[in-house]
């Protein structure tokens, strides 16, 4: 069975990331510029990354990085300068080489703003090609993976951009 998406699961999901607006991210209106939320889901991601030992010393004794493969952002509501935000995570799903993310931003208040849904390769480096996880980066992502398999999928997820016509 899986649990509803509501306003309250999506306050549940972990934080990977609290951030405020800085004064160099908003546009004339004040509000956080649209490539800034990018940044903001991009730190979030390296957050994640670490979070699961995926740093540094990880990447350099296993010559192993991720590229993002594909990343879709949905704007809700505006961000304003000097606003608290959170970013949650959910895995949505996972395999040997790839995972599928989606990502929550909200304000103190707790109304989401805005989702990004990315897709993540593992990187052999020295060749430039796909590669599965190492071991203790897939156990990483597997036991994360797992814990979030029977929430519902967010509305926003999988979404493609087109115009609606009536």
């Amino acid at each position: 069975m899986t649990t509803p998406m509501t306003t309250n699961n999506i306050r549940k999901m972990p934080v990977v990331l609290t951030e405020k607006v800085k004064p160099q991210w908003v546009d004339y209106n004040n509000h956080l510029n649209d490539a800034e939320y990018a940044r903001v889901f991009s730190m979030a991601l390296e957050e994640f990354l670490l979070l699961i030992g995926f740093d540094e010393d990880f990447r350099r004794d296993y010559q192993y990085t991720v590229f993002t493969l594909e990343n879709h952002i949905c704007y809700l509501k505006e961000a304003l300068l000097g606003e608290e935000l959170q970013v949650g995570l959910q895995i949505l799903d996972f395999d040997e080489k790839r995972i599928h993310l989606f990502f929550t931003m909200i304000n103190a208040p707790g109304e989401l703003l805005s989702t990004s849904e990315q897709m993540i390769m593992g990187i052999n480096i020295p060749t430039g090609k796909p590669e599965a996880f190492p071991d203790p980066l897939f156990r990483q992502i597997k036991s994360r993976g797992l814990e979030d398999q029977n929430k519902e999928k967010p509305p926003q997820a999988g979404r493609v951009i087109k115009i609606r016509r009536k």
